[in-house]
């Protein structure tokens, strides 16, 4: 059984990832700026529909990837007050 921190995915599903930074803005005060996604290579990030940043809440739209492969993926997000934090989020392709 995978580790419950580890999202799983088809190789041939083009599906969203999200990382909710909501309650972090509003702990701080401050509102998410932009975020910026990077993605191993093996896994596509989706021009279409494009990542977005929405009331908090970054997601990435990916293709993709080995089965029996882990992926790491960082959100970086930047807020309007300067600050910058990241979080990754792991993938497991595996056929579902």
């Amino acid at each position: 059984m995978p580790d419950s921190s580890v999202m799983e995915k088809d190789p041939n599903a083009k599906l969203p990832f999200s990382v909710d930074w909501s309650a972090w803005l509003t702990a701080e005060g401050d509102t998410g700026a932009s975020a910026a996604w990077t993605v191993p290579a093996g896994l596509t990030k989706e021009a279409t529909p494009a990542e977005s940043l929405v009331a908090g809440k970054a997601t990435v739209w990916l293709s993709g990837g080995t089965a029996g492969s882990m992926y790491e993926v960082a959100c970086r997000l930047t807020t309007t007050a300067g600050r910058i934090d990241d979080r990754t989020l792991r993938i497991l392709v595996k056929h579902r």
